[in-house]
């Protein structure tokens, strides 16, 4: 009897030594990060993540309409995500739709849209009209012509993915170059980045959010791409976390390393758009990083994506 207490006290310890082991390790907060918490009247954050983004992006722009009833006609033309609410909307001269939280409203130039409920909006300002064939409203759970397509974020068993705007053909009906957009949940994606030459920038509008769901990011691309370089006091300092809620709008600069975890739905914005060949993986030279230190380092990583380099 004293032996088999003796070995479940040991089979105790060795459990609870490998729950140790297994937990991640505590991130630092990304304070590069441009957010802006839409949902809590961030006016400062936004300021900042439209300061940003109309920087380096000529031709764009970008606001934020709360708790609205009309969106107000404009020379440019636009895209309105809706953000939160719901009811009809009604365009002065044109169409008007059931509208929904995950949808994009065309706002083309000189035309007001009214609805008859509250409605927070994203818009923004695009250089180029959409495709005249295109409806006014793009809604991906309601529109028969856009399916549920997993990849890119989302390629694990019942993933949610609908592309309302897409850069190739093959992938959706919509296909539009200046700005794509996929409505997507996420729940452990790859580590990746866009290239500063020839990729595009990134947001992240959080729609829903399970608990502890958050963007793993950094900004030091090109340590992480060589991991030979990499230095042991260095290796804490290499992958920031985020946490998200709803409401968050999160600005990914060309090349910022990131990876969603733990179960975000968010509309992924990219501008100009989706061009193929521009999502880096890094996984595999996480992996590299952590060989190289043993057991000293555990940097979290997709284990699928950590097996060759990845590009999509």
């Amino acid at each position: 009897m004293k032996a088999i207490l003796i070995i479940l006290v040991i089979i105790t310890s060795l459990v609870g030594m490998k729950t140790i082991l297994s937990e991640p390790p505590v991130l630092k907060k990304a304070d590069y990060l441009q957010v802006a918490h839409l949902a809590q009247g961030d006016a400062e954050g936004l300021a900042g993540v439209r300061e940003a983004f109309v920087k380096r992006n000529p031709g764009y722009d970008l606001h934020f309409f709360g708790q609205t009833k009309e969106v107000a006609s404009a020379e440019s033309y636009r895209l309105a995500f809706v953000q939160q609410g719901g009811g009809t909307a009604q365009f002065s001269e044109g169409p008007s739709s059931k509208i929904s939280v995950g949808d994009i409203i065309y706002l083309p130039p000189q035309q007001t849209m009214t609805t008859d409920s509250l409605i927070d909006y994203v818009v923004f300002t695009v250089p180029d009209p959409l495709p005249k064939e295109f409806p006014h409203f793009i809604r991906p759970d309601w529109d028969e012509n856009i399916t549920d397509t997993p990849g890119g974020c989302a390629t694990e068993t019942g993933a949610y993915r609908r592309i309302l705007l897409t850069w190739r053909p093959e992938v959706g009906p919509y296909v539009y170059h200046a700005l794509n957009a996929h409505r997507v949940r996420i729940t452990d994606s790859f580590t990746h980045y866009h290239p500063v030459e020839g990729g595009f920038d990134e947001f992240y509008l959080v729609q829903m959010v399970q608990p502890g769901a958050r963007l793993i990011t950094s900004n030091q691309t090109d340590k992480i791409i060589d991991p030979e370089s990499v230095q042991a006091d260095e290796v804490d300092d290499l992958l920031q976390s985020t946490e998200l809620q709803v409401g968050d709008l999160v600005y990914l600069p060309r090349g910022v390393i990131h990876r969603g975890v733990d179960g975000v739905l968010a509309q992924v914005i990219t501008i100009p758009g989706f061009i193929p060949g521009s999502e880096i993986g890094v996984d595999h030279h996480l992996r590299a990083i952590n060989q190289r230190f043993g057991s000293k380092i555990d940097l979290p990583l997709n284990q699928e994506a950590s097996a060759s380099a990845v590009i999509r």
